[in-house]
């Protein structure tokens, strides 16, 4: 087995999104645009509403997959479907806007904490134009693997013999929440064929001797295993790999398509008010 050290840590950036809110970006920005197949990664998080009330009003994607993963709070989301999740406290939404979807996510919540992830997956052009899809489950639904100092929430792929709930089965994602006390060594294999990184957002951690202070993406490079070990503090992290999908990437705002033409297609759909095109199937809960 081969340890993936560092290939690139990247310190989120602040962003404004939706209606004011600001949130964290680790990839999808110019330091790191995009990592096959992840288009973006976004971590919000205030105790202080005025900072998260606005929320997402209506907006369009199309080409890709969200992936909300709350932490701590309640968001609510709403389609011109007339679909409906509620997103609570350790729940996550695997959203499959392919052709097209216009949503909103809106806190649901006036005091307290609103935390969480944002991933966007990208959909291969065979997948693009088919028919949205849900799959939403509450924090009970996600399975939890416990070892010695390390607590492990199971949201895709397989950890400790648990599977979880999420299935995405053009990249083969693995999505893990890891929480581990000071100084605990966390090893996994993950395939060579997969590109992975890191996010630390309590404690710190450090792989192969390399820091991963908290709040940065560290890109994880060639390798078959991961081991990471946590600081004094101890540390909690997503770990993500993800099977490239190696096609070209045309995004712009909320639409990635494959081309140009594409994605001017969309703008046009979406003025002529044609761009939802199928009602999507939710799964889950």
């Amino acid at each position: 087995m081969t340890i993936r050290n560092i290939r690139q840590l990247v310190p989120a950036r602040a962003v404004t999104e939706g209606a004011g809110v600001t949130v964290h970006r680790g990839i999808g920005t110019p330091a790191l645009k995009h990592l096959d197949p992840f288009l973006m990664l976004d971590h919000f998080g205030s105790d202080d509403p005025e900072e998260y009330i606005a929320g997402f009003p209506d907006h369009p994607h199309r080409g890709f997959i969200t992936f909300t993963y709350m932490l701590d709070g309640h968001m609510e989301h709403r389609d011109s479907m007339g679909n409906r999740g509620d997103l609570r406290a350790g729940g996550a939404q695997w959203m499959k806007a392919a052709s097209g979807v216009i949503h909103s996510e809106m806190p649901r919540q006036s005091e307290g904490r609103m935390r969480g992830f944002q991933l966007w997956i990208n959909l291969p052009a065979a997948e693009k134009m088919s028919d949205p899809a849900y799959q939403e489950f509450s924090a009970g639904a996600i399975p939890d693997a416990a070892g010695e100092g390390a607590r492990v929430r199971v949201l895709a792929g397989e950890y400790g013999g648990r599977k979880g709930v999420i299935r995405d089965p053009d990249t083969e994602v693995l999505y893990l929440d890891v929480a581990l006390d000071a100084g605990v060594d966390f090893r996994l294999p993950v395939p060579a064929s997969h590109n992975a990184f890191v996010y630390v957002f309590e404690g710190d951690a450090e792989t192969a001797g390399q820091a991963l202070p908290r709040h940065s993406l560290a890109v994880l490079g060639e390798g078959d295993e991961v081991d990471l070990v946590a600081g004094p503090e101890g540390a909690r992290f997503i770990l993500v790999a993800g099977k490239p999908i190696g096609e070209p990437v045309v995004q712009y705002g909320p639409f990635v398509m494959n081309t140009r033409q594409e994605i001017e297609q969309a703008f046009a759909d979406y003025r002529a008010g044609t761009l939802v095109k199928a009602k999507a199937v939710i799964t889950g809960m």
